[in-house]
């Protein structure tokens, strides 16, 4: 055994090499200079050309001030809800450091360790990388400050280069971006709602932030409890008398401003920006505040002429369309979105987000969710139909000019050949929008009229999951799919972005090659490129014979069907209409060889907490609006401006594929011309008649509106249960092409997946 001797010399000579080297250590670094720290720089945005879009992130009011304009109400706040300590320690707080690691350690919340004079000192390392050396030379630098600083000029520094969201850095930046007042009047309840902001201006900036926790509603929720918690803390650390802490209740939660982010962010700037700035961050790894710090040189997909046209096109229609004034009950709160994307590379080369964050309209709805996609789905259930067949096709893919019952109110088996039920327990009857006795059709004529009938008994036939697989292979989220194995799904009760339905769609186009949609092409930092912008690597989503038999079927759609006011386009074009029960959304999603868009309308209060869908029944002095409507109007108009002086393209010759599939009763065509279906025993006379044009009211007025380039809406459309019948058969996986409605098919024997919840929202697809 060692003597003590022994043991305490080489712990004492420990403890002075120890100290012998934090002395040197502290010697040797500098001191922060908030001056330098808060001169933080411009993002430069370039549109596709690269000419200039706009420069933002470092322009706003970047004063240093002195701790003389910063009012104690500020001051107290931050170092009640930061460091209780902070006029006593030395810069570090051991014991605080102590209580971070004890409860991270133990399961209890993550907690920053940090004094006042840490963080502030972490400020001035622009690139905060997370390494040993920048932790030690942090360590001793807050050492020395803590020693050699006021407390006031160390508390100043850190409120001048603190990042408090809405672009401002600085608490002079924060004041003017918030409350547009300079930091040296802020009254108690703006300083405590400053300091909230400190936690983390990603998820408690009220405006949202990125990732799918940061929204504005979940934001918000988050700041007024951080901000009551530090008027609490102040009373508790006694910085604050109860009686002052008694006036700010949830009512006087300060108001605040239009975001400073709008200086320059008119028309569709600020969505193009805000799209830009999440991918950018998204690929290269950045943080909110590394982002506001600038620098950063960012060349987007964006086209200029196209952004304009598309604007252009919304503007005008919404123009002549609604009447806020003589109509506010039912025009008021109807929202645009639009997207577009070049169909052989996946760019976005336009969006279409809202009427301007000049407007304080800060949702994008070109990147919207939740709601739902209608009867633009429908492609996705006849490709994954070609693609993998049904059980009774034996492995083969199914072709176009199959027949299925297409009369309304028809009964929709399960795979077992079992009739769906209803919430009641009754057989669910599926509904079309028209009642016209259609008999058995092709899924061309289906597709062509957008008869709900058909596409559900097809997604069972298919396969639930199958439909998904087709529709995530083309670039659909799996979070915006619809979770429910019910015949809803098949009508577009899924809701994708205006952004993902341009790009799938255009994998149609691309003859099965899918490209994931991009806003960026090149960042540079300093002058210097930055890795991880290159476009995406092609994909084979599908086999090329099946998409290109979709686009087939999408141009009769256009040509004959719900989508004819896209014919004026005057090119090859192939696309879908969809509108929701209740009329809560109305779709258009269309291309052409050369380029994808997709416009969607839906009717929406922004500034409501749950931001629910309301029904567009009598928008525009309608009685209903479809997708065939306003949505296909703006995308013709846009197509034609967006594709002026652009050679005429056709689509490849789509080659026959798969078996055809007739249910009993339904003869099969033939190959050079297609028989007229005839009626089954247990089915109304088959016969297809094409949509009817309007006619005149009893009245002798007609039907449509004078601006008849909104007449004729779509006319085959539908309701379901909306996720109703997703029970015990209605949730099964597959199904069969059995006999008449509600007969089985003796060779169906293979058991269907379980079935999914009944929880999806209520409105599937209207046409």
């Amino acid at each position: 055994m060692p003597s003590w001797k022994l043991v305490s010399g080489t712990a004492l000579g420990f403890f002075a090499v120890v100290t012998a080297g934090a002395g040197i250590g502290i010697a040797m670094v500098s001191t922060p200079d908030p001056h330098k720290a808060a001169q933080a720089q411009n993002n430069v945005f370039e549109w596709a050309d690269g000419t200039q879009m706009v420069a933002t992130g470092g322009s706003m009011n970047r004063q240093i001030v002195p701790i003389s304009d910063i009012p104690r109400s500020m001051r107290d706040a931050v170092i009640a809800a930061e460091n209780e300590s902070f006029e006593t320690d030395k810069g570090v707080d051991p014991m605080g450091i102590g209580r971070a690691v004890w409860n991270m350690a133990t399961g209890g919340s993550t907690q920053g360790g940090s004094t006042i004079t840490q963080q502030y000192v972490k400020n001035t390392y622009l690139d905060s990388d997370q390494t040993l050396k920048r932790k030690v030379t942090e360590l001793f630098i807050a050492i020395r400050l803590g020693v050699s600083e006021e407390k006031d000029t160390v508390l100043a520094g850190y409120l001048n280069t603190a990042y408090y969201g809405r672009d401002a850095y600085g608490i002079q930046a924060a004041a003017r971006a918030y409350f547009g007042k300079d930091c040296k009047d802020l009254n108690p309840a703006e300083s405590a709602f400053l300091a909230s902001v400190l936690k983390g201006p990603n998820l408690y900036n009220p405006d949202g932030g990125i990732g799918a926790a940061a929204t504005p509603a979940l934001n918000e929720q988050r700041a007024r409890k951080r901000w009551a918690w530090v008027l609490d803390r102040e009373v508790e650390v006694g910085r604050m008398d109860k009686g002052e802490r008694a006036k700010y209740t949830d009512a006087e939660f300060p108001p605040r401003i239009e975001s400073e982010q709008a200086r320059g962010m008119t028309g569709q700037i600020g969505y193009l920006v805000d799209t830009a700035k999440a991918y950018v961050m998204k690929n290269a790894h950045i943080t909110a505040e590394q982002m506001a710090l600038g620098g950063y040189t960012i060349r987007t997909t964006f086209e200029k002429p196209k952004v304009d046209a598309l604007a252009k096109a919304v503007e005008d229609t919404r123009n002549e369309f609604l009447d806020e004034k003589k109509r506010p009950e039912f025009d008021t709160f109807v929202q645009f979105g639009a997207s577009s994307v070049d169909v052989k590379t996946g760019k976005i080369v336009a969006i279409y987000g809202g009427p301007g964050w000049d407007q304080k309209y800060f949702s994008n709805n070109a990147n919207t969710s939740g709601v739902p996609v209608g009867s633009t789905w429908k492609p996705y259930v006849l490709a994954a139909a070609m693609e993998y067949g049904t059980q009774n096709s034996k492995g083969q893919g199914i072709s176009v000019d199959s027949k299925y019952q297409a009369n309304d109110l028809t009964v929709i088996n399960n795979r077992e050949g079992r009739p769906l039920r209803d919430a009641s327990g009754s057989p669910f009857k599926q509904k079309n929008e028209s009642p016209t006795p259609y008999g058995y059709v092709t899924l061309t004529e289906a597709m062509e009229k957008s008869i709900n009938v058909p596409f559900a008994q097809l997604v069972f036939d298919v396969g639930h999951e199958k439909v998904r697989n087709v529709a995530k292979s083309t670039g659909i989220l799996e979070e915006s799919l619809n979770p429910n194995n019910d015949a809803s799904f098949a009508l577009g009760t899924s809701t994708p972005s205006a952004i993902r339905m341009a790009d799938s769609y255009a994998t149609f186009a691309a003859s099965g090659m899918h490209r994931e949609p991009y806003s960026v092409t090149e960042v540079k930092k300093n002058g210097d490129k930055l890795p991880g912008f290159e476009a995406p690597t092609a994909q084979r989503a599908m086999d090329n014979a099946v998409a290109d038999n979709v686009t087939k079927v999408l141009e009769n759609v256009i040509q004959n069907g719900t989508g004819t006011k896209a014919k004026k386009l005057g090119r090859p074009a192939a696309g879908k209409t969809g509108t929701t029960d209740e009329n809560k959304s109305a779709w258009f999603v269309g291309y052409t060889p050369e380029l994808s868009t997709s416009v969607v309308l839906f009717r929406s209060n922004p500034n409501s907490k749950d931001k629910e869908l309301q029904s567009m029944n009598g928008v525009g002095g309608t009685d209903s609006i479809h997708g065939g409507d306003i949505p296909a109007v703006i995308w013709t108009e846009y197509m034609r401006e967006a594709l002026k002086g652009a050679p005429l393209t056709k689509f490849p010759e789509a080659e026959d594929i798969g078996v055809k599939a007739d249910s009993a009763g339904a003869p099969s065509p033939t190959p050079t011309a297609p028989a007229s279906p005839s009626a089954s025993p247990s089915t109304s006379p088959s016969s297809s008649p094409p949509p009817p044009s309007p006619t005149p009211s009893k009245g002798g007025k007609p039907s449509c509106k004078p601006w008849e380039l909104y007449c004729n809406p779509d006319t085959t459309g539908g309701t379901s249960n909306g996720g109703t019948n997703g029970g015990t058969d209605g949730g099964t996986d597959g199904g069969i092409i059995g006999g008449p409605s509600g007969s089985p098919s003796p060779t169906n024997t293979r058991p269907g997946r379980p079935g999914g919840s009944t929880g999806w929202p209520t409105g599937a697809a209207a046409d």
